[in-house]
């Protein structure tokens, strides 16, 4: 593997557990910019099959309500039709009269970089700022920021009971994610034999069960871990929907990529690719794992 490769993986790595800890506005901008990047380079995908979508508008409406997604919580799945309503109104006065591709491929870039992105400021950001607000204990409370921003840095690493829920909560779904790519890499490579898909040809079978089977040992361990209510069955089932879902985004994005006639989303990322190449993965897993904390696990009985 090229040097340049396992040093930028390093610094990413690096980054993405910096604005997972930290949390409040620090992930907030983090997600805001990893998002503006992304839609950057799905617009050119998409320019590169010859359409004219409304790429500023739908930059701009984009971080409006990621920014929601921390000012107003409440509100940001109203932000989102408003926000389709103004691309589309935007594309019907220009000059040259819009097409259909024009303006699904608007929506789709709102709708995939920035309200997908939304629920991991909802995740991260959204789910402290309930526990601030109505916490359960009081070492709750006082762990879910300690920085300015609403951010937060644990005082002792070694006492994983005072971090923030909301940080081991998003902690476990991006490992989850980790261990679902680590897994169909190694093991496809390993073992791999037969072909997941067309789209994607290096992709086999055999990875994909072991990445979700590694999905799965993540989640339970981590369920284990915050003593969630029928823990073996309640992480099991988050672990596989992670590890089936993060494979679907990255097929999706494959699926883009081999549409428009590329390689590679970008060269941001030395050896790597870019953005969306490296966050394929999360895009579709975060509502997921928002409506499953939020929805899902309180109906699981406390034992079975």
């Amino acid at each position: 593997m090229p040097w340049t490769r396992i040093f930028s993986g390093i610094v990413a790595i690096a980054l993405a557990l910096g604005m997972i800890v930290m949390g409040g506005w620090y992930f907030t901008v983090a997600i805001m910019a990893i998002a503006l990047l992304g839609q950057l380079e799905y617009f050119r995908m998409v320019k590169a099959k010859g359409i004219a979508p409304a790429g500023k508008s739908t930059l701009v409406v984009s971080q409006l309500l990621l920014l929601s997604s921390t000012l107003t919580p409440n509100l940001t799945d109203a932000v989102f039709p408003l926000a389709g309503t103004f691309i589309c109104f935007y594309l019907l006065f220009q000059p040259k009269m819009a097409t259909i591709a024009d303006i699904s491929t608007s929506i789709l870039g709102l709708f995939y970089g920035g309200w997908l992105p939304s629920y991991w400021i909802r995740l991260r950001v959204g789910l402290t700022q309930v526990a601030q607000a109505a916490p359960q204990s009081g070492d709750v409370a006082t762990a879910a920021w300690n920085l300015p921003f609403d951010g937060y840095w644990p005082a002792a690493w070694d006492d994983l009971g005072a971090f923030p829920e909301a940080l081991k909560i998003t902690f476990i779904a991006m490992a989850c994610i980790w261990a679902a790519d680590i897994g169909a890499y190694t093991m496809g490579r390993w073992i791999g034999r037969t072909r997941l898909s067309e789209i994607s040809p290096k992709k086999t079978v055999e990875g994909a069960v072991f990445g979700v089977m590694g999905s799965a040992i993540v989640a339970v361990t981590g369920a284990w871990l915050l003593n969630w209510h029928s823990w073996p069955v309640s992480g099991a089932l988050l672990g596989i929907l992670i590890g089936v879902t993060s494979l679907l985004g990255d097929l999706t994005e494959s699926m883009m990529k081999r549409d428009a006639g590329i390689k590679d989303s970008g060269q941001l990322i030395p050896g790597h690719g870019g953005i969306l190449d490296r966050t394929d993965s999360y895009v579709f897993t975060a509502p997921l794992v928002y409506y499953f904390i939020t929805v899902i696990l309180p109906i699981f009985p406390a034992s079975w």
